[in-house]
């Protein structure tokens, strides 16, 4: 089993712990130098990874991982897992993205797809 590793990147270090603790195959997407190969192999891990991951954390600087979750949860709900950190470092979601953060949550649930509330039940869910 793998999980495709998706979401915030920007000097986020949730990556790290995930893959310490993982019990199961990932893929990382993040890599020093972006490309049309990085891109394609980004689509093919994404693609046939049993489990998507979009952890979004307040490092984040698009939005584009906030259209991937619920693309996938529509998608692919079987596949799709998100989770929100409420803080990354130094860096702290408002009390109004927090509530933004929660519906995209509920419509990820709605859409079928598994709405994990921290890194420590996306790592116990994953190694199940």
């Amino acid at each position: 089993m793998k999980v495709f590793l998706g979401g915030t990147v920007n000097g986020s270090t949730w990556r790290n712990r995930v893959k310490e603790e993982l019990a199961i195959e990932y893929f990382d997407p993040v890599v020093d130098v972006w490309n049309d190969a990085a891109y394609e192999r980004e689509l093919s891990e994404r693609r046939n990874s049993e489990f998507v991951l979009f952890v979004l954390t307040p490092k984040m600087m698009g939005y584009y991982a906030v259209a991937e979750v619920a693309d996938d949860s529509f998608q692919r709900p079987d596949k799709t897992l998100y989770c929100y950190l409420p803080e990354d470092g130094k860096d702290f979601f408002t009390k109004d993205q927090i509530e933004q953060f929660d519906y995209l949550g509920e419509v990820v649930t709605a859409n079928g797809g598994k709405w994990l509330k921290d890194l420590d039940e996306v790592i116990h869910f994953l190694n199940q």
